[in-house]
């Protein structure tokens, strides 16, 4: 299963028809995406399940209808097992950023974290935990973002937050710390971090 979020809406692609019982459950042939996309860009809250049973075949399609964009960042840990938080427009965030050309993924992640952050080489990469994805317009365009994220580790303690991307705060969180940030982050974010174990944050 896929899952995309734009605004508030969610979109789930699948091939399981054990779905089917939601009342917002559509073939993808019958699916009118550019409209429920503008039911989004209003601020209303949907969720979507669009089923075909060829899940790689209703991913290509989906992908197809937007510019995508390929970013890559990181769920930085320290010692202590805080995890490494940034404030950009209003809500807290994880680093990631565009992957340039010519760049790997790792590249990438390892580049943005240390860009957002002001981390100099105090950062190491750990294992792949996945990808997000999450809609969104500019220039009157729908973009499809795909973030590849990576566990990384730094012991760094101070920070300089790249202002010229908005982003006014880098700070570590502990475990309380993190259950406030999550009632003020992007819904991609929250399912990344939890999908984290309890024990891994708490540590």
């Amino acid at each position: 299963m896929y899952t995309i979020f734009k605004n508030d809406c969610i979109f789930y692609l699948t091939d399981d028809k054990d779905f089917s019982s939601k009342s917002v459950f559509f073939n993808w042939e019958e699916f009118n995406l550019s409209e429920q996309l503008k039911t989004c860009n209003a601020g209303n809250f949907k969720t979507f399940y669009l089923y075909h049973h060829d899940i790689e075949f209703l991913w290509q399609n989906f992908k197809n209808s937007f510019k995508v964009i390929e970013a890559a960042g990181g769920l930085v840990l320290s010692p202590e097992n805080k995890i490494l938080f940034i404030y950009r427009n209003g809500k807290w965030d994880l680093p990631k950023g565009k992957v340039e050309k010519g760049e790997s993924i790792q590249e990438a992640a390892l580049r943005e974290v240390k860009e957002e952050c002001g981390i100099g080489n105090d950062l190491s990469l750990g294992e792949y935990l996945g990808k997000t994805y999450h809609i969104y317009e500019h220039k009157n365009k729908e973009i499809l973002k795909v973030s590849h994220w990576f566990k990384m580790y730094s012991d760094e303690r101070k920070f300089i937050p790249q202002l010229e991307e908005d982003i006014t705060e880098v700070v570590w969180k502990n475990s309380n710390e993190i259950e406030e940030a999550l009632k003020n982050t992007y819904p991609n974010i929250a399912l990344l971090i939890e999908g984290m174990s309890g024990t891994e944050k708490d540590r």
